[in-house]
């Protein structure tokens, strides 16, 4: 692996405070140096990229994705899914257990990081809280953390039994893993395909109250305020809703342990855009009201949200172009996340380019534990994006790396344009084809 050397560009780092003028050294997959401008001293014979004018910051990384392997590679791959991660801005990203079958295994853990895979990115499996996601027997932690999962969680299959979810929190706490909730109380849900609202009356759908999702937010923290003891910690998925915002503040004030994040199309879109059943606008949780929308921009603004994360939920074409009813939820994300986030969070809405970029990189690797990531000290791993933050460019879905096209965000603008992408000392993106790394 050849060593990197960028020079003459702006270094972000949130995690280490950093926010200046530096070069930087990659060498053995790792950060080996960082200088003054000009000042680096075991640069000899390393490829030089000239970042000036942009700015270098760690790799970004997504804790909700669904890479749909194995299964149902139809969809999307590991390879496919990590290309699209790559040309993102993404360096790691952590892969949720729903496919087939369900990820309940140390084998099927281990299959997903194997190098047969392809993968561009380092892929971080999130294993099943449960056998076959099924809500009822556990499954073995230990072995599971062992092969390499970061956290478990059933998804898109919500638990609903309380005495199931104190059994997930307890054995997740003696592990030393995250319990990520997808907080859907689905005996609300039955047969609902968009938010509950004026839209869904206007277009004759049944919708989904808000209510699902807050009270089964506000029923695990509860299970966590009884289990303080032991520390668990809580990480409410996708999260929608003005409410479920509202507990995770309440629960942070209390000393819990209890984290969330949100997606760019809840802190973008509303209900609205499902206009005439656009089933790209189709998503679970579904788009909301303006309201929610707007309580999911002010979380995050005031620092309740932890953390951005793109739910990238592929699909084929054929199962999207039916009925809206019909249509599996979910939408595309790795390539638009850090475009729409500078877009609207930095130039729109004023928050500082480095609170942006932590939401994408610091705050998701101290979620999940990942040493060694969202941060550019010399030492930890050589996870890095070059950006010209400035640059406007549309996103044209069907020049995706993504197996999948279904997004609500074909044509729209965005901000911040990825010029490399290097994970692990390795060039894995680069706007110019013509990198010698890619060639």
């Amino acid at each position: 692996m050849r060593a990197i050397a960028i020079r003459g560009g702006h270094l972000i780092d949130p995690a280490a405070g950093v926010d200046a003028q530096q070069d930087i050294l990659l060498k053995d997959g790792r950060v080996a140096e960082i200088a003054a401008p000009g000042k680096l001293k075991g640069a000899e014979g390393a490829e030089v990229l000239d970042a000036k004018g942009l700015i270098v910051a760690p790799g970004l990384i997504d804790i909700h994705v669904h890479l749909r392997e194995p299964g149902q590679g139809y969809k999307e791959t590991i390879a496919t899914g990590t290309a699209a991660a790559a040309a993102g801005g993404f360096t790691s990203v952590a892969a949720m257990p729903n496919t087939t079958p369900a990820n309940d295994s140390p084998e099927i853990t281990r299959w997903m990081q194997q190098p047969e895979r392809g993968a561009s990115v380092r892929v971080f499996p999130i294993a099943a809280a449960t056998r076959g996601s099924r809500g009822e027997a556990l499954s073995d932690y230990a072995a599971l953390k062992a092969a390499g999962a970061v956290a478990v969680t059933d998804d898109g299959r919500p638990i609903l039994q309380d005495s199931v979810m104190r059994e997930v929190l307890i054995a997740a706490a003696r592990a030393g893993l995250s319990v990520i909730q997808h907080a859907e109380d689905t005996r609300m849900t039955q047969g609902a395909s968009m938010n509950l609202g004026p839209m869904s009356f206007k277009l004759g759908l049944r919708g989904m109250p808000p209510e699902a999702e807050s009270s089964l937010v506000e029923r695990d923290i509860r299970l966590v305020s009884e289990l303080r003891e032991m520390h668990p910690h809580l990480h409410v998925a996708h999260t929608s809703t003005a409410a479920a915002v509202s507990a995770v503040r309440q629960a942070r004030r209390n000393g819990l342990r209890v984290t969330c994040e949100v997606a760019p199309h809840h802190f973008l879109l509303t209900e609205e855009h499902v206009g005439l059943y656009n089933t790209h606008a189709k998503m679970n949780p579904p788009l909301r009201s303006a309201a929610d929308r707007d309580a999911m921009i002010e979380g995050i603004l005031d620092g309740v949200v932890d953390a951005i994360a793109t739910d990238h939920a592929p699909h084929a074409q054929h199962e999207k172009e039916v009925e809206f009813e019909q249509a599996p939820n979910g939408i595309t994300g790795l390539e638009t996340a850090l475009g729409l986030s500078l877009r609207w969070l930095h130039a729109e809405w004023k928050m500082p380019i480095g609170r942006v970029l932590s939401l994408l990189s610091a705050q998701p690797a101290a979620l999940l534990g990942l040493k060694g990531r969202g941060t550019l000290t010399v030492g930890s791993f050589a996870d890095v994006v070059v950006l010209d933050p400035k640059a406007e460019w549309t996103y044209r879905a069907t020049e995706s790396k993504s197996k999948s096209k279904n997004t609500p965000f074909d044509g729209w603008t965005m901000q911040g344009r990825v010029h490399w992408t290097i994970s692990e000392g390795r060039v894995v993106y680069a706007a110019s084809a013509a990198h010698p790394a890619l060639a």
